[in-house]
């Protein structure tokens, strides 16, 4: 039996801290590119340069080869093509990787080859050598998540082989401590005419090379477990950081899919359509097919004039409550429970991005006074209650709570705790402070109290009663789907470049720079109840990761539930929480009007 997954659907992100130095190198990871086609090769070295690589770029394979003995490279990206008539004495791919594999200075490198778009071409790479075949035109997203992996998979493959190194040393070690104590042993056999005083010296020196041995073996193995334990931290922290520095790819991607927020459900423009193609069918249908297509028509007149009813609805609904939906910005810091102290980054290189050992891992630590290492939570809340009283989900509220994202940091040793809580409203350009105020112990909801200062929003209408959702009923949900990503998206792209520019990948700067060009307002989706059960309402507006807490309205424009999980696999179906689980929260709910 096959079980559904329920995603929480806030938006986790791993930030960069507001901290800078001076005159301090990043040991990047280094990138070998090989392409003959000068435009080409500036837009994969501009890519990966933005992504934080060093790259040094070549247009034939001869070149590269002694670039990626000298230089220590990780990886090689070479297109399969680049051997043309200009380069005909040139070495073919094959023995490009073959050379590269042959030897034991580059025989770790990572090779992944472009190719033609056809799965022939991929095929064959994978059977030149390669570790990976991308077809083109390539995704700039694609590619850099395609390096990534491979990255990965040096650096393990570097771990293993560095575990290894130590293994055979402490082996040999412990081999020359035997060899001395043979030795020993056979001086003291053959010191039986000496004194006793100095029988018990030998005896010493045999104690102390056993002893030395022990100490090297319990310092190897505690070295590996910390090498262990904080890999598995930094591979955590490795994926936001990453995330941040592809934001304004991911923000192109969701404006070309989904453009702006907007509130007319896509089934409108596919109805249309339809209806279109019905009318050109019976124009040239036969008696008998033309009824048929008659009673198509009227059936998909009805349903779009059902959806265009639906959609004045939203319109009159969405001017007068889009006001009350802040988006909630969590930081949330991380503290070792033996020493109290909070993780922290080793320091920062001149462009503000964390330092890299040699595996190009960001190297984190419990001493100095480097920057916090913070960790981003993106959801939504709404206006529930007087004096900022605003209601939301109690994993917004308290991220860790049932999140196996944040189990990996518990199990090393890591307290995940609250360092502070911004709030953004539609409409004004300033961050105001929140705090937790209420947790419900049982369901996933929490209050938060907003400082509005001299902010005013109006309270959201609820509906408290017994039959506020009905199966079948259109409703509309506002949320941050998506979080910062989607709000970048409504800028053009040009201005989405400038505020990453400008701001760096500073979390609180973009979103204080998103908030004063007014761009920070929810996405507004709309749908239907397909299921009601005893806690939970299940609907079809679309929604994401940031959406978490989003009121959900029926078609009066009443709240009836609160966003909290999406159903993975599940046609799009996503779950909120009827509204009358907030009572115990927010006091005794007043009568319904």
């Amino acid at each position: 039996m096959c079980f559904p997954i329920f995603l929480p659907c806030d938006e986790i992100l791993f930030s960069t801290p507001e901290w800078s130095t001076d005159n301090m190198d990043n040991a990047r990871e280094k990138i070998v590119i090989v392409e003959a086609d000068p435009t080409a090769l500036e837009t994969l070295r501009s890519a990966l340069e933005t992504a934080g690589y060093d790259v040094i770029s070549f247009s034939n394979a001869g070149d590269a080869l002694d670039a990626i003995h000298h230089a220590a490279a990780n990886l090689l990206l070479m297109n399969a093509r680049s051997r043309n008539a200009s380069d005909a004495d040139g070495p073919h791919p094959r023995e490009t990787i073959a050379t590269i594999r042959g030897s034991a200075a580059t025989e770790m490198v990572r090779v992944i080859l472009l190719v033609g778009s056809g799965p022939e071409q991929r095929a064959e790479a994978l059977n030149f050598g390669a570790d990976d075949a991308i077809s083109q035109p390539c995704d700039s997203s694609e590619l850099l998540a395609r390096v990534r992996t491979q990255l990965k998979m040096f650096r393990a493959q570097k771990q293993l082989r560095d575990e290894a190194s130590i293994a055979i040393e402490g082996q040999q070690i412990a081999h020359t401590a035997f060899e001395a104590l043979a030795v020993t042993e056979k001086m003291a056999n053959d010191a039986t005419s000496l004194d006793h005083k100095l029988k018990f010296g030998f005896v010493a020196i045999c104690a102390i090379v056993v002893v030395m041995a022990g100490i090297y073996f319990l310092f190897a193995r505690s070295a590996q477990k910390e090498t262990q334990r904080g890999n598995a931290i930094i591979t955590r922290f490795e994926g936001g950081i990453v995330r941040q520095q592809d934001l304004v790819a991911e923000a192109r991607k969701i404006r070309t899919q989904q453009g702006t927020a907007t509130g007319t459900p896509a089934a409108k423009g596919d109805l249309q359509k339809q209806a279109a193609d019905l009318k050109a069918q019976m124009a040239n249908a036969n008696p008998n097919d033309a009824s048929s297509l008659r009673k198509q028509l009227e059936e998909t007149n009805a349903r779009l004039a059902r959806i265009e009813q639906e959609g004045q609805g939203a319109q009159t609904l969405i001017p007068a409550d889009v006001q009350s939906v802040c988006l909630l910005y969590v930081s949330v810091a991380l503290r070792d429970k033996n020493t109290g102290q909070r993780l922290r980054y080793a320091g920062l290189n001149q462009q503000g991005q964390p330092l890299q050992d040699s595996d190009g891992e960001p190297i984190l630590t419990l001493e100095g006074h480097g920057p916090e290492v913070k960790i981003d939570i993106f959801g939504t809340g709404f206006v529930a209650g007087p004096n900022g009283r605003v209601i939301t989900n109690h994993h917004v509220a308290e991220p860790w709570w049932k999140s196996d994202d944040f189990k990996v940091f518990t199990d090393q040793g890591y307290q995940p705790e609250i360092s502070t809580i911004r709030a953004y409203f539609p409409g004004d350009a300033r961050a105001f402070h929140a705090e937790v105020q209420q947790i419900s112990p049982e369901i996933d909801l929490a209050t938060m109290r907003v400082d509005l200062q001299d902010l005013k929003r109006s309270v959201l209408l609820v509906d408290w009663n017994q039959g506020a959702a009905v199966t079948g009923q259109p409703v509309i949900l506002m949320g941050y789907a998506t979080g910062l990503a989607a709000i970048l998206a409504r800028t053009d792209e040009d201005t989405a470049q400038e505020i990453i520019a400008h701001n760096g990948i500073d979390t609180s700067k973009v979103l204080d720079e998103l908030a004063h060009r007014n761009l920070i307002r929810p996405l507004i989706t709309q749908g239907h109840i397909g299921d009601i059960l005893p806690d939970k309402i299940v609907f079809d507006a679309q929604t994401t990761n940031g959406g978490s807490g989003g009121p959900l309205f029926n078609r009066k424009g009443k709240v009836i539930g609160v966003t909290y999980a999406v159903l993975r696999g599940f046609g799009g179906s996503n779950f909120g929480i009827p509204i009358k689980f907030s009572e115990p929260l927010l006091g005794a709910a007043p009568p319904a009007p």
